[in-house]
């Protein structure tokens, strides 16, 4: 490996302790997140002469960290802040690299709070949390989430303006904005997952790096607030859900089922790590969802699924977050408990749910409840139907195979 392949590994790794240290000197992550980068510069121009230091995350720390305490001497409104902090930081000796990946400190669940605060749109929240939480380029962020750079790029920076003109504090929050915060901050974990898990638009099914991303945030996440039930319910059920993606997929990259996907080619050590996770979740959205992925897991052949628990967490669910697709999904769990004949009914009275009416799952379901009735025509019209409305070429195809086959 080369002294810049390795600066740029060791950034990767580092960036975002880089940025939340910084961030509490100068309290502005688009400042912030400069100077990171001038560290990084640095080291590409210095290492390569003396070397890789010892502890290269704590240098670069180091180095930005004395380019923000000059930064704010250079700054009169700044005068009473360098006194107050610039003068301990200065002769202060370089940090200690944290012994393990995940000991984080507290500056790194700052900043993750402010990436994900409610001021910002969903979209801006989640391009931000994956520049500054994940370390991902624009071109990077751009290509997970199937948008221009340019668009990407204009996105981060409105979101870094409008939290500075905000003066949103780089602080935790507690009591009820906490809550209302860490919704937020959970809520962009799980869709950035989503996205990974299962593409909305593009050729691939599954884009496993973004999953990496999400899961290892929920990790982080896990790690700083142990006394938060969903929390850790969040991360079990990243745990549970990544353990089946080398099985989502065949070798061309077509979509493979649930009933059809080699359990043994699921991860072991993420599914005891998610039932690790589950001790301490709670009774929560993602508690109970993450509940429902364990008993796919739990399950060494597709027919020992216990659908009928299952459709009772999916019951459980909806009461937590009223919604349209969590009916969908109980639907099915109760045709596969009940049978098809039980969840039809509920699947037609879903047809006129305007949040459904683009949704290719919601005919898709229909198609396959209609083909396990015995009504061949009509399932293959739900089928075509739902390839013309999803924006996934993988899964387009998939259900003209299904509904070719009919």
């Amino acid at each position: 490996m080369s002294t810049a392949q390795a600066v740029e590994a060791v950034f990767r790794i580092e960036s975002a302790r880089i940025i939340a240290g910084v961030t509490r000197i100068v309290r502005d992550v688009g400042i912030a997140e400069e100077l990171a980068q001038d560290a990084l510069v640095a080291a590409l121009e210095q290492w390569p002469g003396t070397g890789v230091p010892d502890r290269p995350g704590a240098w670069l720390m180091a180095t930005a960290k004395h380019r923000a305490i000059d930064l704010v001497r250079r700054k009169e409104t700044y005068a009473r802040k360098l006194a107050e902090v610039g003068r301990t930081l200065e002769d202060a000796p370089p940090p200690a690299e944290p012994a393990d990946p995940e000991d984080i400190d507290d500056d790194l669940l700052r900043l993750i709070f402010t990436a994900c605060h409610p001021v910002l749109a969903t979209e801006a929240r989640i391009a931000l949390t994956l520049r500054l939480m994940g370390g991902l380029t624009t071109q990077e962020i751009a290509r997970a989430l199937l948008a221009s750079e340019s668009a990407v790029a204009q996105r981060i920076v409105r979101a870094k303006r409008t939290l500075a003109t905000a003066g949103v504090p780089f602080e935790v929050p507690y009591g009820a904005d906490r809550e209302a915060r860490l919704t937020s901050v959970l809520e962009v974990i799980y869709l950035v997952f989503n996205e990974g898990y299962s593409a909305t638009a593009g050729e691939d099914l599954v884009r496993p790096a973004l999953c990496e991303d999400a899961l290892r945030l929920a990790r982080v996440l896990a790690v700083l607030m142990p006394e938060e039930p969903e929390v850790h319910g969040l991360a079990a059920l990243l745990e549970f859900q990544a353990s089946r993606t080398a099985a989502r997929t065949g070798p061309d990259g077509e979509p493979v089922l649930l009933a059809d996907q080699n359990r043994a080619r699921w991860n072991r050590l993420l599914i005891l790590r998610g039932v690790e996770a589950m001790r301490h979740a709670g009774s929560g959205p993602y508690s109970v969802q993450a509940a429902i992925a364990g008993c796919h897991a739990a399950a060494v052949r597709y027919e020992d699924t216990d659908w009928t628990t299952i459709a009772a967490l999916y019951g459980r669910l909806v009461t937590l977050i009223p919604s349209p697709v969590v009916e969908l999904n109980r639907a099915v769990a109760v045709s596969m408990a009940l049978g098809p004949e039980a969840a039809l009914p509920l699947v037609d009275a879903l047809a006129v749910e305007p949040a459904l009416r683009a949704y290719h799952l919601l005919p898709s379901v229909r198609g396959d409840l209609l083909e396990r009735l015995g009504r061949p025509a009509e399932a293959r019209a739900e089928f075509e139907r739902a390839a013309s409305l999803t924006r996934n070429e993988s899964e387009r195809a998939l259900l003209r195979r299904r509904a070719e086959r009919l």
